[in-house]
């Protein structure tokens, strides 16, 4: 949710300039700054940005530069400002305190300095308008193309993590005869072949191998994968969606790891979770 967007436009000697950035943030938190004299379109503005920019951290700031010939300079209240520096000065020769810096701090007072408000017409209002749309333009594009290269990332990711997956498939049907094997032998080592229960070894198995069977994570893992590609090449905002897809996956991968008592398949594991990762750092950067 990055993004930048900058516009201009110099009309009679006014410059208009609008930009606007963007951070990452579940939600759109908009920071807006623009003249007082166009105070009163402050919402009209906000409503534009939470239709157009959804999601994010975001800075508008709008400025109006004139030149000289378009400058309204201050006035300055002569007979206010005597009347406090004299009231001032009284004070302080009886208190006995320092006199030094009085007319700085006497033009602090209120009402002493007054500003001429600018006034805008219509026209101003269309022309900052235009510009406010062209920078939102231009933000928007710098964010899209931001998002092909992060389209481009994630489908890398999945792809990683589908590389992994099936590595795992070629490993995981000689899983269970290992395990097999292994059990056998320690049973021998310690109890005796004689000594064991077929019938009751081959039940135990069963259900020991039932517990550890990884079947059902690889249908919803491929699941899971196919549908993150998919809601990925919608148009759609689809940021919170992929990020809940994200989520399952991480189940999935959690479950095969715990379930494979396999050194090969656990390392394979290790690296679908750090791909994963990868992702998910990404998708806070996608709307």
């Amino acid at each position: 949710m990055t993004g930048y967007g900058l516009a201009s436009t110099d009309h009679q000697n006014v410059k208009f300039a609008v930009e606007i950035k963007s951070l990452n943030s579940k939600f759109l938190e908009l920071n807006l700054k623009l003249p007082k004299a166009f105070s009163d379109k402050e919402l009209l503005l906000r409503n534009i940005c939470s239709k157009e920019i959804e999601r994010g951290k975001v800075s508008v700031s709008i400025n109006i530069e004139r030149g000289e010939e378009a400058l309204k300079g201050a006035t300055i209240n002569a007979t206010l400002l005597s009347k406090y520096y004299k009231e001032l000065e009284e004070i302080n020769i009886n208190l006995g305190a320092n006199s030094n810096n009085l007319l700085q701090a006497v033009l602090n007072f209120p009402d002493v300095i007054s500003y001429v408000e600018d006034e805008v017409s219509e026209n101003d209002w269309t022309i900052l308008n235009n510009t406010f749309t062209k920078a939102l333009e231009n933000f928007n594009n710098f964010r899209e193309t931001e998002g092909y290269v992060l389209k481009a990332d994630l489908e890398l990711r999945i792809k990683n993590i589908l590389s992994f997956f099936s590595q795992i498939e070629v490993l995981e049907p000689l899983r269970i005869p290992q395990i097999k094997s292994r059990l056998n032998q320690f049973l021998e080592d310690n109890v005796g072949k004689i000594n064991v229960d077929q019938n009751r070894l081959e039940q135990e198995l069963i259900y020991y191998i039932d517990k550890l069977d990884i079947t059902e994570e690889k249908i919803r893992l491929r699941s899971h994968c196919d549908y993150f590609i998919d809601t990925l090449k919608s148009k759609d905002a689809n940021g919170k969606k992929l990020g809940f897809i994200s989520q399952e996956i991480g189940r999935e991968i959690n479950t095969m790891g715990a379930k494979a008592n396999d050194a090969q398949i656990q390392q394979l594991v290790v690296g679908m979770k750090e791909e994963l990762e990868k992702i998910k750092e990404q998708l806070l950067n996608v709307l």
